[in-house]
């Protein structure tokens, strides 16, 4: 079995997702903090790039939405901690 360079990034991308999950489950990650959302964004990117070899309707339509989601959890984040520091 041999892996290109875009299931390399999926795999990692997986890897990002379930780990930025697992920490925020054990509570060492809030799930509104940027590291966990970081996670899952680059996560999710990493899952997009792997549909480079193998496309997938269903999977690029779920990692499009939790790019999304995390995107704008960290604009939400960010916004909140502008107008609460001045």
């Amino acid at each position: 079995m041999s892996f290109a360079w875009y299931d390399v990034v999926g795999f990692s991308g997986t890897l990002m997702i379930l780990g930025a999950f697992a920490a925020q489950q054990m509570g060492k990650l809030r799930g509104d903090s940027p590291p966990y959302q970081l996670l899952n964004l680059f996560g999710a990117a990493g899952v997009l790039i792997s549909l480079l070899g193998t496309f997938n309707i269903s999977v690029f339509v779920l990692e499009s939405a939790w790019v999304l989601v995390s995107a704008y959890g960290l604009w939400r984040g960010m916004r909140r901690s502008s107008t609460t520091n001045p």
